[in-house]
């Protein structure tokens, strides 16, 4: 577990503590979020990336061929840039958990 903590360290990844969620890790770049299960002392699962947002946390969503970050009661049109830094978190994040 340390060897991945350094990875997701030297790829710019937060561990965020959190009592709500006890059951998942909170990780966190550039606004972005996923959660990754707990499994005994190790990682499990990485969810699906989000963008937080004051709403809540964003998923992507796509439209044709526009995607959308979408929470409960609230929307916005996603860039390129904040699609492809979601892009890069997840599998930075994948690739450090590995």
């Amino acid at each position: 577990m340390n060897a991945q903590l350094e990875k997701l360290a030297a790829a710019g990844i937060d561990l965020v503590p959190s009592l709500a969620v006890p059951q998942y890790f909170v990780f966190t770049r550039d606004g972005f979020v996923s959660l990754v299960e707990r499994k005994g002392e190790g990682f499990g699962a990485a969810g699906a990336p989000a963008l937080l947002t004051e709403h809540g946390l964003a998923m992507l969503i796509w439209r044709g061929d526009q995607g959308f970050f979408v929470v409960k009661n609230h929307e916005q049109p996603a860039t390129a840039a904040q699609i492809a830094a979601l892009r890069r978190f997840a599998a930075d994040l994948a690739a450090a958990l590995a």
